[in-house]
């Protein structure tokens, strides 16, 4: 009998130290999340809009990047064209499409007020194709400021043009927008809009912390002066992407950069609609997080690695707590849960306003868990990933 008292009390200490070490993992790291919601995010919830349409509007050029994009075309021209700004222009970089892209602009040129082509029928090795049009165009560009978008875009109004520039100052060179996308049918889309809105969170958070270490090239506003005075896309031209992050990295100060998230500022896109273009797309993207600063790294890594955490140990504490019975750790483990997502149900809300209901506010439970899987999956492929194909798609 004392050797059995014996045993059992070795378990059931074995069991507490067990809990114990669960339950204060998963609290470190839901502190370190914490921080990042208290500290960068409330900036993005508690941010003014109220930009000054009143500020002197500088000329500018908006560049648009095509390849093989005819039907999306079609929309965006008018729209584009039909901007209420008092002096800008639209440069249609066409990147050798053969998709009727060409004959589409030329035939219908004269009737737009101030459209510009040109046609790229040149391909070099040491330069990705997006990167040599974008250069061709701030080259051929006649205006002091740049704005840039995709052929599969859509601005939100005809104010589009006045809200960006909005923001600029003589000390703000970059302004940031946000680029939602359109709201369909289905999980892909609802994940999409999710991840969307999550990564826009941080982007924004960031760039109101000084800390600027991306943008979205569907929607992202630069002084032409900045990119001449970095020698453009030199130091990355070979690598498929990264017109807009790799090169807010080398570009962006604590100070030279800020946001607007005016409605009219906003600019929807068409989600991919397969799991596979999806995932080609989000592989291909993530595979240049490793050119930014080690900063950057080091604080997006910190906050993915402490979601993914967070859920690995509050799922290993609630399998320990119902195999033990230990009800006084269920009881621990749902405050400590309780307590981060009533924080972050608080913020993401007051965001999710602001950026324009991009995600249901009920999924927001649902959407964590999502971006863990997601943080999981695709934190083990940028390990383990090859070099990104040259194209367009």
């Amino acid at each position: 009998m004392t050797v059995y008292l014996h045993q059992y009390g070795k378990i059931l200490h074995l069991s507490s130290v067990v809990a114990d070490s669960l339950l204060y993992a998963l609290g470190a790291f839901v502190v370190v999340q914490l921080f990042y919601y208290l500290f960068f995010f409330t900036r993005l919830a508690f941010y003014g809009k109220g930009a000054n349409y009143g500020n002197a509007m500088p000329g500018v050029t908006v560049l648009v990047c095509a390849w093989n994009e005819r039907e999306n075309l079609t929309e965006l021209i008018p729209l584009l064209d039909a901007q209420e700004y008092p002096e800008y222009e639209v440069i249609l970089l066409d990147d050798r499409s053969d998709d009727g892209s060409e004959e589409y602009i030329r035939e219908n040129i004269n009737g737009w007020k101030n459209i510009r082509y040109i046609r790229i029928n040149d391909q070099f090795d040491h330069v990705t194709p997006k990167k040599y049009a974008l250069t061709v165009g701030m080259k051929q560009a006649k205006y002091p400021i740049a704005l840039m978008t995709d052929a599969d875009c859509r601005p939100s109004s005809n104010h589009w043009i006045t809200a960006m520039t909005s923001r600029v100052t003589e000390d703000k060179d970059i302004v940031l927008g946000f680029s939602p996308y359109f709201k369909q049918r289905g999980l892909l889309n609802w994940f999409i809009r999710c991840e969307t809105f999550y990564a826009a969170v941080q982007y924004l958070s960031f760039t109101l912390a000084g800390m600027t270490y991306m943008g979205v090239g569907r929607n992202i506003l630069y002084k032409r002066s900045v990119f001449f005075a970095n020698k453009g896309f030199y130091t990355h031209k070979h690598v498929f992407g990264g017109d807009d992050d790799i090169f807010l990295n080398e570009v962006s100060t604590s100070s030279n950069t800020t946001i607007s998230i005016e409605e009219d500022s906003f600019v929807y896109s068409l989600p991919k609609t397969t799991w596979k273009d999806w995932f080609r797309q989000k592989r291909r993207h993530i595979s240049v997080s490793r050119y930014y600063k080690p900063r950057n790294k080091i604080l997006l890594g910190m906050l993915s690695g402490a979601h993914i955490a967070t859920w690995l140990l509050a799922l290993a504490t609630l399998a320990w707590g119902l195999i033990t019975k230990d009800h006084l750790l269920l009881q621990y483990l749902g405050i400590v849960f309780g307590v981060r997502w009533a924080i972050q149900w608080f913020l993401l809300i007051i965001i999710n306003v602001k950026l324009d209901k991009t995600v249901e506010w009920f999924s927001f439970l649902l959407m964590d868990f999502a971006l863990f899987v997601y943080y999981l999956v695709f934190g083990f492929l940028t390990m383990t990933s090859r070099k990104p194909r040259k194209s367009w798609n």
